[in-house]
């Protein structure tokens, strides 16, 4: 079905592998395409509970974008460009109603930072390295890296890796808050899928309003507050919030149905 990336769907977890791996699984036009149309599965398809999203091969998550198509592109074209990105995927990721989770195998660069970044979190190999070195081609990120790590990392640091584009490399993407999890390359996968089975024994709805709620802090929007007790709200109406106090009253597991 794609000619970009490699998808299956395993335990209710939808595996999108960036399968570019002697471009460095480099974003280029094709790949934002099909990646916008696979979040698209995503939000249709009931049978998909979460979502990974990782890069073929050892080496590269994401080693940027595909410098080759910049090159004939005016003002117009090069902001027509980031919003169609942010558009199709990046917003989609970072808005989707299910978990989406990026398991980073190696280095997560420019817009494989981004990527990265656009996930509901991170859980990175050792050897990954991560980094937004547009800055060395007359740039600056173009898919939200600046709201982003500045968002994920603070002011202070987001600004000196963005004006001197170091890399850094997983440890102290830990360190830093950019990352949840260091884990061995063998460990990577395993890893995120245990976590995403955890979130899958929980309530599907309340998780989708932990998503929108926590995105709105990150945005710093001042409805937040009041926007949490609505949902709050809204949750006792659900089959899930009667079923999971029930559990919990009469000592045994919960079993959700989305409902």
């Amino acid at each position: 079905m794609y000619k970009t990336l490699l998808t299956q769907t395993e335990n209710g977890t939808f595996i999108i592998t960036i399968n570019r791996p002697d471009k460095m699984n480099a974003l280029n036009a094709s790949v934002i395409e099909e990646l916008g149309a696979a979040m698209d599965e995503v939000y249709n398809n009931n049978e998909i509970k979460s979502v990974i999203i990782t890069g073929a091969g050892e080496k590269a998550f994401v080693a940027g974008a595909d410098i080759s198509e910049f090159l004939t592109l005016n003002a117009e074209g090069g902001a027509a460009l980031a919003a169609r990105g942010r558009v199709l995927v990046f917003d989609k990721i970072e808005n989707c109603p299910k978990p989406v989770v990026a398991a980073v195998n190696g280095f997560a660069l420019g817009g494989g930072c981004e990527l990265a970044m656009a996930c509901h979190f991170r859980i990175s190999s050792e050897n990954a390295k991560f980094g937004q070195p547009e800055v060395n081609l007359g740039l600056i990120p173009g898919y939200g890296g600046t709201q982003r790590l500045t968002r994920l990392i603070g002011k202070g640091k987001a600004m000196e890796l963005l004006m001197t584009s170091d890399m850094v490399g997983a440890a102290e993407a830990k360190t830093l808050g950019l990352v949840n999890h260091v884990v061995t390359m063998e460990e990577l996968m395993p890893k995120a899928k245990e976590i995403l089975q955890k979130v899958h024994s929980k309530a599907p709805i309340a998780i989708t309003k932990v998503i929108a709620c926590v995105n709105e802090a990150a945005d710093g929007n001042h409805h937040g507050f009041d926007n949490e007790i609505t949902r709050f709200g809204e949750c006792f109406e659900t089959a899930d919030m009667k079923e999971g106090t029930t559990a919990f009253t009469e000592k045994r597991k919960a079993v959700f149905t989305g409902k």
